[in-house]
This record gives structure tokens, C-alpha cells and sequence, in this order.
């Protein structure tokens, strides 16, 4: 399994079409995770990703996803940085495929129960899974039991979903982290760490840029962050790396307080 930094740490999150290995080592200056993808592996949700490309969204479509998967490992295999390979499907097998080839290259498989574009949600992909909180167990259980380190990556203010009750869900099927996009609410963050079970790691995700941002998902009980957009620009990377650096070795506490 993954030897995963020690909180709080920093992670680059996916961009579809954009978060590769030459994105991943670009990162790994400043970031301690970087999760690639994300990558539709079955023919369901690859046929949505196409539906996507139509319209204008950059998607990664290799026509083999699972080599792909591979190549973007073998690439980041010497940077300083722990790699995760964020994934999308419409049925279990490949998640076994591609969870099985993160840990043999210790890297970290994502589980996205995040996309909210319609063509995926069509096929059962992204936070439709929210909803179905069995099937995504399933996923998350496959992934742990192939032996990496696994991910849900899932997002705040869905109707109809209890983000505690997914967190409890995958915990107990074998998930080592929440990856939460909070939308416009910090507060569910404090939720989710005030509730989560032990040892489930939180990380928050949303409008990160700097002290301010880190600060205030620290104060909400985060153990780590991530960067979406930003993770592209090594500017707005170095602000979130140093506020987390503070953060890790006590500097941060003055703003801890003001953010809370």
C-alpha cells in the first residue's frame, strides 16, 4: 500500500484532459500528492467522455485506458511527488484492473464520485454514485482489496445526499480518503471531520489559493487540501504550498484562530 504523506499535506487534484504525468512532475515542486485523470475506463463512461469531447471539454480518451493508466505511472515513477490516478466507470471490473496496477506501483486509485456532467451521470459515473451508496462501496472495496491506497473523491451540496453518511459508507468498505470538493460550504467540512470514523483522512478542496483558504479548511478540522485549476500555475502552487508548509510546523495558528 502507499506509504501517504503525513498530514497536513498538499495534493494536486485532477483535470481531466489536462492532469498527466508531464502535469504530475511539473507539480511534484511544490505539491506532495498528484492524482491524474480523470480517466473513463469502460465502454460506458468512455462513450460519455466522447459526448463531452463533442461539446468542446478536454477529456483524456487513449484507446486503451489501462496502458495509459500504466505509462502516466512509469513516467512520475522518480518524481518527488506520490502519484493517484483518479477513475471513472460504469462497472466494477476495470476499477479491479486499474486499482490493482496502482499498487503495484504505490500510487493512490481515486474513485470519482464527483463529475456532475450529464453524460455521466447518464451512465451511473460520477456523483450519481453519491446516491447509490452500495454500488459505490462496491467500487471503493475492489480498490482496497487489489491493495492500493483509495480515494472518493466527492462533492458537497448534491440534493438528496448525506455526505456522512457516503463517508461512513466508504469507510467502512475500505477507503483511506475523502476527497471533498465543498462547493460554496467550508462548513461541510467541519461536518464531515466532526463525523467521519477514525482514520479516514479529509481532504478539502475548493476555491484553495493561499494562507486564507488553507487556513480556513485547517480550522474546519481538514488533513490536507488540494488545487484543481491552480495546480497549473506555479505562482498560485507556491502560495498553497508554503500556507501548507506553515500550517504543518505551527506558523499557521494566528489565522487558524481568525478563520474559525
Amino acid at each position: 500500500m502507499t506509504a501517504a504523506p503525513a498530514a497536513p499535506f498538499l495534493v494536486a487534484a485532477s483535470l481531466s484532459g489536462r492532469a498527466d504525468a508531464d502535469w504530475a512532475r511539473a507539480a511534484s515542486d511544490h505539491v506532495d500528492c498528484a492524482v491524474m485523470g480523470g480517466i473513463a475506463l469502460d465502454p460506458a463512461s468512455r462513450d460519455a467522455a466522447r459526448e463531452l469531447v463533442a461539446r468542446g471539454r478536454s477529456e483524456f480518451l487513449p484507446d486503451d485506458p489501462l496502458a495509459w493508466l500504466g505509462r502516466q505511472l512509469r513516467a512520475t515513477a522518480d518524481a518527488p511527488v506520490v502519484p493517484g490516478i483518479n477513475v471513472r466507470s460504469a462497472t466494477i471490473e476495470p476499477v479491479c484492473k486499474a486499482a490493482a496496477a496502482c499498487a503495484e506501483r504505490d500510487a493512490i486509485c481515486e474513485i470519482n464520485a464527483h463529475c456532475r456532467q450529464p453524460e455521466l451521470r447518464a451512465v451511473g459515473c460520477g456523483e450519481t454514485l453519491l446516491a447509490d451508496r452500495d454500488r459505490l462501496a462496491a467500487y471503493v472495496a475492489a480498490a482496497a482489496d487489489a491493495g492500493a491506497t483509495t480515494s472518493v473523491k466527492v462533492r458537497a451540496e448534491v440534493p438528496g445526499v448525506d455526505l456522512t453518511a457516503v463517508a461512513r459508507a466508504v469507510a467502512a468498505a475500505g477507503a483511506d480518503w475523502l476527497h471533498v470538493d465543498a462547493m460554496d460550504s467550508e462548513a461541510v467540512v467541519a461536518e464531515l471531520t466532526r463525523t467521519a470514523p477514525a482514520g479516514l483522512t479529509v481532504v478539502a478542496n475548493n476555491g484553495v489559493r493561499g494562507h486564507d483558504t488553507v487556513a480556513a479548511y485547517a480550522a474546519r478540522g481538514a488533513d490536507a487540501v488540494s488545487i484543481g485549476r491552480p495546480s497549473t500555475d506555479p505562482q498560485a502552487r507556491s502560495r498553497v504550498a508554503e500556507a501548507v508548509a506553515a500550517w504543518r510546523d505551527g506558523r499557521l495558528t494566528g489565522r487558524l484562530e481568525a478563520s474559525s
